[in-house]
């Protein structure tokens, strides 16, 4: 993008030649040149079909047309200010600029013997409705949510904080895609070193495009190691969410294409949490917390104690002595465990990829033919399939989908070094755990145990 620095020239000749060398205006469809004089001057315009207002534009066009020689002014500064009706115009100089804005969607404007541009943000973007997330929902509280369009998102959330301590800063990452990315703050109330670290990683980042939009900048903001699993942001669809977030001094990071907000600072305490917890009274409140803590504890180490004490019966209290498996075991326990884990992920897949109209069928089935005649035809235990049915519901209690597959690996691993090495093992795979969580840093660089000061 080198020779795009280059200012433009003063004769609208030289600018249009430029603009289609550079950019295939002859070529792409979607690509338009307007040329029309102004006042007794040559002028050409540049701008993407689709994403220009049509009835903004004929407004605007329809007063340039009214223009009189006599009425031109001398600069491109002084035919903004005098002649453009629109609110948000600006003038720039340099064609890296101008190609940038124009292939963000704003109309560029060159008037002959202008030695400057004039770019009209009349543009608008292709957006469904601000509904309320389907994986973010709540009882109670707002019913929208973000969407794919940048501006829109951070409209959400200036709309819950009038405070002018609030600050978007709009830049731009990925050589070929230049995707808008806004890092929000409260100015008086981030933490500054996180601010300064933050930027600092923002401006080494050098990919040619976010290609998954925010999964692609959180893996360039942290390379995190492959063998610790657990998340390092919160991700929420939900600008309430967000807003919160801003105002106990996180940092809220928007990607242009993307519905949901990256939220750090960010704890496993943090993960945990939803919209629900706030809706409700104090009370409630920690009854919801404290019972889902409870119940993400229990994914993890309900099937490897039940393994556990499979192996070791005689550890087994008289009181619990109806959880031992009474059925004729024909497959390992530990094989029986691992191809229900897989068992379960598959039928995600597969609803995932089903059509709503046939979810339904789809769980019957699964529900009737997988679930009874295959304890019937001895692949699998009643007792197995009782805990797995349970595991695979709690995974829902919590609304974090990295976290849910993060603690699934450790269920996974759990499983495997008690079948292993018995109790040692079991162990082991506690320490493991515990290893993973407490080691787990954030961006910040604190431990992921951590309660925000806010």
């Amino acid at each position: 993008m080198e020779e795009n620095k280059k200012k433009i020239m003063g004769t609208l000749e030289e600018n249009v030649a430029y603009m289609n060398e550079v950019l295939p205006v002859k070529e792409s469809f979607d690509l338009v040149q307007r040329d029309i004089v102004i006042g007794g001057k040559k002028s050409s315009f540049f701008f993407i079909d689709g994403f220009t207002k049509d009835d903004t534009m004929l407004k605007i066009m329809t007063s340039f047309f009214s223009v009189t020689e006599e009425k031109m002014p001398d600069s491109a500064t002084e035919f903004s200010r005098l002649l453009v009706p629109y609110v948000e115009v600006d003038t720039l100089s340099e064609f890296d600029g101008i190609i940038k804005n124009l292939l963000s969607g704003t109309t560029c404007l060159f008037v002959d013997g202008y030695e400057a541009c004039i770019v009209i943000d009349c543009r608008t973007y292709p957006a469904r409705g601000v509904d309320e997330p389907y994986n973010d929902k709540s009882l109670r509280g707002p019913r929208d949510g973000f969407v794919e369009t940048i501006v829109f998102n951070t409209a959400l959330m200036r709309r819950r904080i009038r405070d002018p301590h609030l600050i978007m800063k709009m830049t731009e990452i990925g050589e070929s895609s230049r995707t808008d990315v806004a890092i929000c703050y409260m100015d008086d109330r981030v933490d500054q070193e996180l601010l300064k670290n933050l930027n600092s990683r923002l401006e080494k980042i050098h990919v040619d495009a976010l290609r998954m939009t925010q999964q692609t900048l959180a893996e360039e903001l942290f390379k995190r190691k492959w063998f610790n699993p657990f998340p390092k942001f919160k991700f929420t669809e939900r600008p309430d969410t967000a807003a919160s977030c801003l105002l106990e001094g996180k940092v809220v990071i928007l990607v242009d294409n993307s519905p949901s907000a990256m939220i750090l600072p960010t704890s496993i305490l943090d993960m945990i949490e939803e919209a629900n917890d706030y809706y409700f009274p104090t009370i409630t409140n920690v009854y919801l917390k404290v019972s889902r803590a409870l119940i993400t504890i229990a994914t993890v180490f309900v099937t490897p104690l039940f393994l556990l004490f499979m192996q070791n019966l005689e550890w087994l209290p008289e009181v619990f002595a109806f959880v031992a498996i009474k059925d004729t075991v024909n497959i390992p326990l530990i094989f029986q465990l691992l191809i229900l884990e897989l068992a379960i992920d598959g039928l995600r897949l597969a609803a995932m990829n089903t059509p709503s109209m046939l979810s339904t069928p789809l769980s019957v089935i699964a529900g009737i033919v997988m679930g009874e005649f295959s304890v019937r035809s001895g692949w699998f235990n009643s007792e197995v399939m009782l805990y797995m049915a349970f595991v695979a519901v709690a995974n829902y209690t919590q609304p974090n989908f990295e976290l849910g597959y993060a603690l699934k690996f450790m269920r996974l691993l759990l499983l495997v070094l008690t079948a292993m090495f018995n109790w040692i093992g079991f162990l082991i795979g506690c320490v493991i755990v515990i290893v993973s969580i407490v080691c787990n840093k954030t961006l910040s660089g604190r431990s992921y145990l951590r309660i925000s000061k806010n």
